[in-house]
């Protein structure tokens, strides 16, 4: 089994896609799914994705587990011998080991089916532009069968050991939301400051402000970042830019605190426009919702982990990444775990490299933990 399932991990590794664009990574699926036991499958399809549906033996109730399947724009720099075929393009993020998980757990239970439904979401777009909410919403409006009673992921994480699992009760990742700021005035010779709207000037005074929200306008105990990550404006020395762009990201733990934030940064950027005499949009891209684990079933699953002896368990911190299966865990009670991969390079990192002897360790251990939920 081992090799079997690091070689596959492999081909997935090899063929990373963007997101609403995976069609060979699909295509890898379904041929895995075809030569697996078929008495219990059913198989349905949405968009580059499709959700597998584990009948159970007597079931009363239905358990899901989530895969996420898209890739990063991410030059690979491993130098791996099984390292990406498509340039400019990465699994830098450990779907390739969440897809590699979520293919063994379909073949156990379709070799020996539990008691209960057990149903295995293979969610296209994580990174972007979120593919969770649209694929919920189609389950709700035309599959209302597949919407489960508890639901569970995984998380790789390159800074755990080998065999570590972590999780809390709770809030586990952050509201997260793009920001995309642009500015238009009126470019002119540098010669000629007075004919001219510079947005070079005007957005340095945003840049600046912006700063302020967090440490001026929210409660100091509710924590929150908003980072400008690229700051764009001019083209050559001589002239004065008509144009600026700011690109970023908005990060809290709660989502009153993320539309507080959302509301002063449009207020600050009315107050640009009439000092500057510009017009400003501001465009929040993908937005996620935070994962917040279900309580008592965070509890159940702790107990679980520390009960097992093949896996560490380790209580983690609130973190303030962002993942979108926060939107399928917002009314359904479910939990996402870490799983240690041990690699020096993190996530989103070209020479991300897992140790990729906790695949079969972490897929019977999630196998176990299936069953456990759904018998």
């Amino acid at each position: 089994m081992t090799h079997e399932l690091i070689q596959l991990r492999r081909k997935f590794h090899q063929i990373p896609e963007r997101g609403f664009e995976e069609v060979k990574t699909k295509q890898l699926i379904e041929e895995t799914l075809a030569t697996f036991p078929q008495d219990a499958l059913e198989v349905f399809h949405w968009r580059t994705g499709l959700v597998v549906k584990i009948n159970g033996t007597a079931p009363t109730k239905t358990i899901a587990w989530r895969t996420d399947i898209d890739g990063l724009p991410i030059a690979e720099q491993t130098g791996l011998e099984f390292a990406s075929q498509h340039p400019g393009f990465m699994h830098a993020c450990g779907h390739d080991i969440h897809m590699t998980v979520a293919l063994h757990l379909v073949k156990a239970l379709a070799e020996k089916p539990a008691r209960d439904d057990v149903l295995v979401y293979f969610q296209p777009a994580e990174e972007s532009p979120g593919g969770a909410l649209p694929m919920l919403e189609w389950v709700r409006t035309e599959k209302p069968e597949l919407e489960p009673d508890e639901f569970y992921a995984l998380h790789i994480a390159p800074e755990l050991p080998v065999g570590t699992v972590a999780t809390k009760p709770g809030i586990l990742f952050a509201n997260t939301s793009e920001l995309y700021i642009d500015l238009y005035g009126t470019e002119g010779h540098a010669a000629f400051p007075h004919r001219t709207a510079d947005m070079s000037v005007a957005v340095a005074h945003l840049l600046v402000q912006l700063q302020s929200i967090v440490s001026r306008s929210i409660n100091p105990l509710e924590p929150s970042v908003v980072t400008i990550g690229k700051m764009m404006s001019g083209t050559v020395q001589n002239i004065i830019s008509g144009h600026a762009r700011l690109e970023g990201t908005i990060r809290t733990f709660d989502a009153e605190v993320m539309k507080q934030i959302k509301s002063r940064i449009e207020a600050l950027a009315r107050g640009i426009e009439q000092s500057f005499d510009c017009r400003i949009t501001i465009d929040y891209g993908s937005a996620y919702h935070q994962v917040y684990n279900h309580e008592v079933l965070a509890g159940q699953f702790i107990q679980f982990a520390q009960q097992d002896a093949t896996v560490d368990f380790l209580l983690s911190k609130e973190a303030m990444t962002g993942e979108d299966f926060g939107y399928f865990i917002e009314d359904i009670p479910g939990l996402l775990f870490w799983a240690g991969v041990q690699s020096e390079a993190g996530l989103h990192h070209a020479k991300l490299n897992p140790d990729e002897s906790m695949i079969p360790l972490v897929a019977e251990f999630v196998e176990r933990w299936i069953r456990a939920r759904a018998s």
